[in-house]
């Protein structure tokens, strides 16, 4: 039955090359979806994908008027049918419209990937228009015949409050590239290039920010660190530190934070490689309190064997049983998330429950069954 689906994904921005994590999270997700299933993305603008075994056609352009482009009906019928399409994924709900009246055009199963609750994280973000998206949101998903959600939390939120049918409702969450730990030399050398690059002592613990910056929740994260955590490390004498803060978008009003550099602060701006940065360092801070979804910069974190520290929110997604005490969880006492920072115990491995229930291979193969399963049940 699996060589009979089929599957056509709009994909409603440019991904490739991949570098935030949500560019990884799509690019990643459909490299190890092609690996078992017959795929064809429907992409917009001008990239060229990595590692993808399916085919790649962009035909939603480039303009912002996609969004609303009544000619892509014709467009992505016909991409649907010489393809002989079984399931169409739209990658967010944006293009729900389009999803809906091609799922009647084509008598094809939709499927709604949710990155987050769209509207929930807007809404966090100040948009007034949040609502109206909401209540497209939902309209949606209702409209789909399977639903992915990216953690247990959203799924539940959804079934609740969209009024889902909980059994067309799954948990397809972000997940890690690598199946295992990084090696002790892969460590080292990343630490010691660090060093070199920042002028970092041996002896400094290394604590890492990662995100963008223009985004407003990873905004006030930085906020976080550099006016309430950061004083209380600098009071403890035994406790010798750097933090770096990597990403781009951070406001010009912030100069790049060069008065904070006489204290233990590094902008490092946006890296080319933060694969190198996840393995220098020691301790991943996440003092995130909005913006919904699974925080895909500490997923990548433990996968790469650093310690995490994060408030209850920047851990959603993240179930203890696979993180284990790699992963510390505090509330928004920054006093209490410093005081976590000074006693990480450096010996701790990311358990390999994480692996199991983060490696892309294993949710490209949980989605891959679900599409499966989903059509035994229309025979």
């Amino acid at each position: 039955m699996a060589k009979n689906i089929h599957i056509a994904a709009i994909i409603p921005y440019v991904v490739y090359p991949a570098k935030m994590g949500g560019q990884k999270g799509i690019a990643s997700f459909y490299q190890y979806l092609s690996e078992l299933l017959p795929v064809t993305m429907i992409a917009a603008g001008n990239q060229q994908p990595d590692n993808f075994k399916g085919a790649f056609i962009p035909a939603l352009g480039t303009l912002k008027f996609r969004y609303a482009n009544p000619f892509l009906i014709y467009r992505v019928k016909k991409i649907i049918e010489k393809n002989k399409c079984t399931h169409l994924i739209l990658e967010h709900p944006y293009f729900g419209w389009l999803g809906i009246i091609l799922k009647r055009a084509c008598n094809i199963k939709l499927v709604v990937h949710s990155h987050n609750i769209e509207s929930l994280r807007f809404k966090s973000t100040g948009k007034w228009w949040w609502k109206l998206l909401w209540n497209y949101e939902k309209f949606t998903h209702q409209q789909s015949d399977i639903n992915f959600f990216i953690t247990d939390e959203d799924r539940q939120y959804a079934i609740e409050n969209f009024r889902l049918n909980d059994a067309r409702c799954f948990t397809i969450t972000y997940g890690f590239e690598m199946n295992r730990l990084p090696s002790p030399e892969e460590k080292t050398a990343a630490r010691k290039k660090i060093e070199s690059i920042h002028k970092i002592n041996p002896n400094e613990k290394i604590l890492l920010f990662n995100g963008t910056l223009s985004y407003k929740p990873n905004l006030d994260a930085v906020d976080v660190i550099v006016k309430h955590i950061n004083p209380i490390l600098q009071k403890e004498r035994n406790f010798k530190y750097k933090i770096i803060i990597c990403g781009k978008g951070l406001p010009v009003e912030y100069n790049a934070l060069h008065a904070r550099s006489s204290e233990n602060i590094i902008y490092a701006g946006f890296v080319d490689d933060i694969s190198v940065y996840f393995k220098a360092c020691d301790i991943f801070l996440n003092p995130v309190t909005d913006g919904g979804g699974i925080k895909t910069k500490l997923v990548e974190a433990l996968g790469y064997n650093v310690n995490g520290v994060s408030t209850i929110t920047g851990a959603i997604g993240i179930p203890g049983n696979v993180s284990g005490n790699k992963l510390t969880v505090t509330t928004n006492d920054w006093s209490a998330f410093a005081t976590a920072i000074i006693n990480t115990d450096a010996s701790l491995q990311t358990p390999s429950a994480f692996f199991d229930h983060f490696y892309w291979g294993n949710i490209a193969k949980k989605a891959g069954d679900i599409l499966i399963d989903e059509t035994y049940k229309t025979l």
